[in-house]
């Protein structure tokens, strides 16, 4: 009997130990992650590291000289509302809707553009509409970020112009260098 409670307590302390090493560890993970990719100085930077390139990109001076697109912002609707490029339409990121789509945008061969805050989230939604059979999408190099920084309108949810960008967090700010920095912590 003495035995079994010794193995099993020392079981309970190895159990208690390796926990600790785990939660150290993805803490460790963590830091590294955020780390890797809140390091890089640049959006350019960021979208070498964290897009795989399966969509082409158009820049934001393409973009302006050119207003054949149907402009899609691939941002939440609170980012939205606070500010977007002129003549978007928000079809968000977590709740995109193909449905959606398919009634704002009927005809597969139109030009698309998608948009976020620097181009991550955007290319994945690039990447659902050429999945859904859309042709021309592309994705805006450096989101409404790079737009902003170029000194390009952006609008309210009233369509009034405003200065003010959702930055989504504290941490993506730094890429937004012109312009009014809006985001929850």
């Amino acid at each position: 009997m003495f035995t079994f409670f010794v193995r099993n307590k020392l079981k309970s302390r190895l159990l208690i130990y390796n926990f600790k090493i785990m939660k150290s560890t993805l803490a460790l993970l963590l830091i590294l992650t955020t780390s890797f990719c809140f390091s890089q100085n640049t959006i350019p930077d960021v979208l070498q590291k964290l897009n795989k390139n399966t969509v082409p990109y158009i820049t934001v001076k393409e973009l302006k000289s050119n207003s054949e697109y149907v402009l899609l912002d691939a941002r939440e609707t609170k980012e939205f509302k606070v500010s977007h490029i002129v003549n978007a339409i928000n079809v968000g990121f977590d709740k995109f809707d193909s449905k959606k789509i398919a009634t704002i945008v009927p005809d597969k061969n139109t030009k698309i553009v998608v948009y976020c805050s620097i181009g991550i989230r955007s290319e994945t939604i690039a990447e659902r509409l050429i999945k859904l059979g859309y042709k021309n999408v592309l994705n805006l190099y450096g989101g409404i970020f790079e737009w902003k920084n170029t000194d390009y309108k952006t609008v309210n949810s009233k369509n009034v112009e405003t200065d003010s960008i959702h930055t989504f967090n504290k941490l993506w700010s730094v890429y937004l260098k012109k312009g009014v920095k809006i985001y929850e912590d």
